[in-house]
């Protein structure tokens, strides 16, 4: 098997996934690109399902960042307050608020995401996939950063931005919108940390199912 090199044709070998997930939105239930980057924002570190519990009260008390810029932190904390590290998240999103004031003034670009306080580059890709911006990176998740090397495309790494920068290296520009998302869904359904490679639209070309599973067996 050709493996770790630029060489391998992983738009190809990757193509099950990309036809599998492509397009399906991200697990945060968002209804508007405001929702989207505070939803971001907030599930660092936290579970989408529990981003997605506490979102509608939310969102009905400050249905836009013009609500949220005139609020106050005293007022914000109760609706996020089963959000892990809520109190540094609501300093970072009333800030946003406050530089940003409207909906319509919420950037497009990576630069300009990542200036903003509490999004690194994970948030921002995510936010141009799902606002159909151009990619300027690929989503590294905690899926993608256990699932990418599982299946040989990359070595393994804690690192997200390692991650990240290593998958841009070997897979073509054109699929950095969607790939990133599709080995996360692949992650959260099938390659879980106890992985069911039977269910896998991958086990021909994964590293994983090959030297470890068919071995195995």
């Amino acid at each position: 098997m050709d493996l770790f090199g630029e060489s391998s044709n992983w738009e190809a070998k990757l193509k099950p996934i990309l036809k599998k997930y492509k397009g399906r939105q991200h697990p945060l239930n968002y209804h508007s690109t405001y929702q989207l980057l505070v939803m971001v924002v907030l599930s660092a570190q936290d579970s989408d399902a529990n981003i997605n519990n506490i979102a509608p009260a939310l969102f009905e008390k400050f249905p836009n960042l013009k609500s949220l810029s005139k609020t106050d932190f005293e007022t914000f904390m109760p609706y996020i307050s089963k959000v892990r590290n809520h109190a540094t998240k609501a300093k970072w999103l009333l800030e946003i608020a406050q530089e940003l004031k409207d909906d319509k003034n919420i950037p497009s670009t990576m630069s300009a995401l990542t200036a903003l306080k509490g999004i690194g580059r994970k948030s921002a890709n995510v936010i141009l996939r799902e606002t159909n911006k151009p990619a300027e990176g690929i989503i590294a998740d905690l899926h993608v950063i256990r699932v990418a090397p599982r299946i040989g495309i990359i070595k393994e790494s804690k690192d997200g931005n390692k991650v990240e920068k290593d998958l841009m290296q070997v897979l073509p520009q054109n699929i950095w919108s969607e790939i990133g998302m599709a080995i996360s869904f692949l992650g959260r359904e099938i390659c879980r940390p106890k992985p069911k490679c039977e269910e896998c639209p991958l086990t021909d070309i994964c590293l994983y199912y090959n030297t470890v599973v068919v071995q195995r067996n």
